[in-house]
């Protein structure tokens, strides 16, 4: 699988630009690597965003990366291998907690966005812009670990 890191990141913050939040930027910025373009992945993606609708989980823009990991790694069938997908998630978290210092919502950003106080803070600091390079780098290191375990994977099957 040949997926362009730099393409990813740049379309990632495009589509955050445009509206759509983290995860669903990154999901459609993998899958638009992967040459996939249904609006269904975008749509599967939005619960996820804002730390699990809100709930302080893992930041949508890692949910985001974990999906599109999933659509070029996943498996399709029961009984087929896990490890390549596994891995490359593995790898993703990894890259994401050292770049940002945490995984989860509430922890980057510094605030509980299922408050008003937290939604007013916010605002008030303009974390969006945090966000954004968050979805941003997010598709970036996904792309990169896809790339990475796919040049294994591939390399292993030869």
């Amino acid at each position: 699988m040949d997926l362009r890191v730099d393409s990813a990141h740049q379309t990632a913050e495009h589509a955050f630009d445009s509206g759509l939040y983290c995860a669903e930027s990154v999901v459609r910025a993998l899958a638009r690597a992967q040459g996939e373009e249904s609006e269904l992945l975008t749509r599967i993606a939005t619960g996820f965003c804002s730390g699990m609708a809100r709930t302080c989980g893992p930041c949508g823009a890692l949910s985001g990366g974990i999906i599109g990991i999933g659509l070029a790694l996943g498996r399709a069938q029961a009984g087929e291998p896990v490890q390549s997908a596994y891995s490359a998630v593995q790898t993703f978290i990894g890259d994401f907690e050292h770049a940002f210092g945490a995984r989860n919502c509430d922890a980057l950003l510094g605030c509980d966005l299922g408050t008003a106080e937290g939604q007013a803070i916010f605002r008030e600091r303009r974390l969006h812009e945090r966000c954004r390079e968050f979805t941003a780098r997010a598709a970036e290191l996904a792309a990169g670990a896809i790339a990475r375990h796919a040049a294994v994977e591939r390399a292993l099957t030869a």
